[in-house]
Formats: structure tokens, C-alpha cells, sequence
């Protein structure tokens, strides 16, 4: 029996008493121990029913055995949707509705939340704890420490990942095997990945980045992860001697550059700093490398299509681009009304084509239909152009997103709360320029009758949304700005407060 996923990146390392997990707390997880660990979860979730095809919802902290529910789904062909631990319950209703998840894993904290919802949709319900405790851990107990691999084609489903939806309404993009094999290969190689390597992995793994990217690269490599519940620069520092490479988010790299024992001396040992999920600063990447005498690698992918693009390990890394198409992926521009292909140096929308790119939208053809064009390119929304080089620049961002510490905002989402509530007459909502976030979303309201209480508003979006999409200002206007077709121009918003948290404690 086939399970390419599973064969690729998990098999291979039975029996094997190579370091895989080093938790900071001083626990080490080989690479067996980390599968037999694997194996008495799919015991566990064969047992409460799930067969290949269901689709399991994950909403816990970070945790080597977090990681090992998703080697237990592989094994077993069920989808693995992660989701971000900010999400609130009106949020997970939708996710695990829309999915038709049969079993939902959560803290404990959540646990009479979700079961309102999990109770409706006749979904199981289990427990896990970032310590390795809860109802999960207790029913893998009794599990024996091998499974069977259930049979897989590389086109079957492996995980869904949501994104958020510019009408409010979330998308599941289905992965397949093949979808998250091919980028792992191309990156491992592309990247110089083996097993002598290390990597701080201080990422969550709820997103592309930290699980499909970093875990799967590591697996396939055979290296060792220092794996953090969260980016803290002073465990980071202590860590980096033990460390070869680390992968991270712009706002990483300008917590370390803040950090007085950030240098060249403490960076000696790492071969590779790595970021993505959003544009980084041509300022950060110069003083970067004014402290380290290293040039942080940038890259770009999507949730729908993984890596698409990276500067090379070897070779010119341009600061301001996102590098080269990967191995085996084609990138190109569009006009973004006509969708023919433009001139090499002109500004339009990137679509991109390869064996990474997704199934399609979970329940959504028209949509799908919308995005993924017949020939197998993908309209990303991005706005970019290709040098002379080769390299792709990316300039903007289609659709008004927001990208606030690598974390995706619509802003569609945040304003049809903000619309909801008394005193409110309409509301954009808008990416500010933030010296530690990237970006942060900051709301424009226009008050009607005896206007909006900002309290309540703050409270609705408290309740309704995860953290990251709070909005950090709501600011009170007479009217929002519009062109002549009546739409309105987020751009003149955008200039208008362009120098709301210039000062960095805002």
C-alpha cells in the first residue's frame, strides 16, 4: 500500500533515534518516539470513527503532540484542517460547519463552547493541552504504538486551510498529498536542507508557514527542530547557537534587531534566516545584515499554493524582491481586466501555475472557478512585476488585504461587525503602515443618529473576531472618500493615516 505523504516524510524515520523535537524545557523527542507517538493518536481517532475522508478540526496550542495529530491524520488519509488558536467560537461555528469536520480537537478551555456547536453537527469532541494532556492523549493511551498506513493516491485531499473571505464568508482551500510533497521536495533542495540541520522554529502551526512549510521540510530532511510555543527574542538568542537556521515573519527579525544581544557573534552558528508571509523592509533587511553579516532569504507563498517564489540560498538574494519561481512552478503577469499576459517589467496581477497549487475552494465551484482558471493558473490578487533579472517584485495587494504580523486580514470581516452596531452608518477598514506588525487594520466609521459608542464597538470586535483583527484605531470621519463611481478609495485612506504609529510605541 501507498501513502505518498506519509511515505515521504514520516516512514522513513521508524526505529530511527535521531533528535527530532527539542522542547526549550530541556524534553527531547526522537524521531521514533515522535511517530509511535503518531500511531497511538490514529489508533485513537480509528477508534472514535473517523475512516479517510473525514475531515478533523484542530484548534489547540502548540505542541509536539499537536504535530502528531497531523502525522496521525496523514497516516490514516483523514484532512487535517488546522485553525488559528485566536479564532472565536462564532468564528469556529463556521470552520467546523462548513467543513463537515466529525471530529473537532480543542483546549480545554474551549471545551463548552465548542460543544454547543459540536453537539448540533454530531461532531466528536476531544481535549489536548500544550503540556500533552487531555481526553486525546487519554484515549491514545491505550493504543497500540504501530497502525496501519491507509492507502492515499497523491490527489487525495490532505488538509483544508481557510482563508479569509473579502465578502466575510471564509474559503477552505483543499490541499492535496501531491500539493504539499512537491513544495517540501523543491524547498528542502532549494534551500539546502539536510539532516545535519536545526531550525528555530518559533512559527505557530495552524498556517502554511510553520506546518506545511518548516515541519514538512525537517521531516523530509531528517533534521531537528527546536520547537517554541512562541517568538520570544530572548529564548531565541539562547537557542541560536544550538540552531543552523530559523524561518520567520518579518516582525521576528525587527524584535531582534530591538534586542541589545542580537549580533554577529550570536548569529555565527546559523547558516540561513528565512522570511515570509509579508513584505519585508528593504531598512530591516540593511540593518540586518549591517549586524550579522548575513542576508536574510525572502520568499512568497499563499496558503493556497504554498512557496511559489524565493530568493536563492546560493546567489544574489534582492532585497525589495521575493526571488525566482521555484523549480517546476510558473509565474507570470496579467492584465488584471483582460487577463492576457504583460511585457516583462510591467505591473499587474501574478497568477501562478505547478504542481503546488490547490484543488479549488471546499464547496465554493463559482468561486473556485473565479480564481483557478482552466489551464491550472491561479490568480493570486497580488499585485507584481518580473525584472530583468528574472526576480519577482511584489508592489500591492489586490482585494484590500491586510497583512499584520504575517497573519492575513480582510478587512469585509472587521466591517460588517463594525457595521452592525448602533450609531454606525458605514465603515472601512484599513492596512496602516506599523513599525513592528507591517501592517495594522485601523477602522474608519461614519456615525449616524447620535453616533457609535467605540466601547461597543471595541467589545463587538472582541467578541466576534481573533485578536489579530481587532482593529488598533477606530477613528470617527464625516464621510469615507469615493470616486465617481461611487466606490470607496481606501487608497486615499490609506495615505490620509499613513503616519498614524510612526512613533513605535502606538
Amino acid at each position: 500500500m501507498t501513502n505518498p505523504l506519509y511515505d515521504a516524510l514520516f516512514a522513513p524515520h521508524l526505529g530511527k533515534q535521531t533528535p527530532f523535537i527539542h522542547v526549550p524545557d530541556g524534553q527531547t523527542l526522537t524521531h521514533d518516539a515522535f511517530l509511535r507517538m503518531a500511531s497511538k493518536i490514529a489508533g485513537a481517532l480509528t477508534e472514535a470513527g473517523l475512516v479517510a475522508g473525514d475531515r478533523l478540526a484542530l484548534q489547540v496550542e502548540k505542541s509536539p503532540e499537536a504535530l502528531a495529530v497531523y502525522a496521525a491524520c496523514v497516516q490514516k488519509g483523514i484532512i487535517f484542517l488546522p485553525l488559528n488558536t485566536a479564532y472565536t467560537a462564532v468564528e469556529l461555528e463556521y470552520f467546523i460547519d462548513n467543513s463537515g469536520a466529525k471530529m473537532v480537537i480543542c483546549d480545554p478551555s474551549n471545551a463548552d463552547s465548542i460543544a454547543q456547536i459540536t453537539k448540533r453537527t454530531g461532531a466528536a469532541l476531544m481535549t489536548l493541552v500544550a503540556s500533552g494532556a487531555g481526553s486525546l492523549m487519554d484515549a491514545a493511551s491505550n493504543q497500540p504504538e504501530t497502525t496501519e498506513t491507509v492507502e492515499r493516491s497523491g490527489d487525495d485531499l490532505a488538509a483544508f486551510l481557510y482563508t479569509s473571505g473579502t465578502t466575510g464568508r471564509s474559503k477552505g482551500a483543499m490541499l492535496s498529498q501531491n500539493n504539499l510533497l512537491s513544495n517540501a521536495e523543491v524547498l528542502k533542495d532549494y534551500w539546502g536542507f539536510s539532516k545535519d540541520d536545526v531550525l528555530l522554529h518559533a512559527l505557530p502551526i495552524f498556517h502554511t508557514h510553520g506546518l506545511f512549510v518548516a515541519s514538512n521540510i525537517m521531516l523530509l530532511s531528517g533534521g531537528a527542530m527546536i520547537f517554541m510555543r512562541a517568538f520570544n527574542p530572548d529564548t531565541i538568542l539562547t537557542q541560536m547557537p544550538n540552531a543552523t537556521s530559523m524561518m520567520g515573519v518579518p516582525t521576528f527579525y525587527t524584535r531582534l534587531l530591538d534586542h541589545d544581544g542580537f549580533s554577529k557573534e550570536s548569529a555565527a552558528h546559523m547558516r540561513l534566516f528565512i522570511s515570509g508571509s509579508a513584505p519585508m523592509l528593504s531598512e530591516t533587511h540593511e540593518q540586518f545584515e549591517a549586524r550579522t553579516g548575513q542576508r536574510i532569504l525572502e520568499r512568497y507563498g499563499m496558503t493556497e499554493t504554498n512557496m511559489n517564489t524565493s530568493n536563492p540560498y546560493e546567489g544574489n538574494r534582492k532585497a525589495g524582491t521575493v526571488g525566482l519561481p521555484l523549480p517546476g512552478v510558473e509565474v507570470k503577469v496579467c492584465d488584471p481586466e483582460s487577463g492576457a499576459e504583460l511585457a516583462q517589467g510591467e505591473i499587474g496581477v501574478l497568477e501562478v501555475r505547478g504542481p503546488n497549487v490547490f484543488q479549488g475552494y471546499w464547496q465554493m465551484p463559482e468561486k473556485t472557478a473565479e480564481e483557478l482558471r482552466k489551464d491550472g493558473f491561479f490568480i493570486t490578487g497580488d499585485l507584481g512585476m518580473i525584472d530583468d533579472d528574472g526576480y519577482v517584485q511584489i508592489v500591492g495587494r489586490g482585494k484590500d488585504l491586510i497583512i499584520s504580523g504575517g497573519y492575513n486580514i480582510y478587512p469585509k470581516e472587521i466591517e460588517l461587525v463594525i457595521d452592525d452596531q448602533p450609531g454606525v452608518k458605514e465603515s472601512a477598514v484599513i492596512g496602516v503602515p506599523h513599525p513592528d506588525f507591517g501592517e495594522s487594520p485601523v477602522a474608519v466609521v461614519v456615525p449616524e443618529g447620535d453616533g457609535p459608542d467605540i466601547d461597543q464597538i471595541t467589545e463587538a470586535c472582541h467578541a466576534a473576531l481573533a485578536r489579530f483583527k481587532h482593529p488598533r484605531k477606530i477613528l470617527i470621519c464625516d464621510a469615507l472618500p469615493r470616486n465617481t463611481m461611487g466606490k470607496v478609495q481606501k487608497n486615499a485612506l490609506r495615505d490620509e493615516h499613513s503616519a498614524l504609529f510612526a512613533n513605535k510605541e502606538s
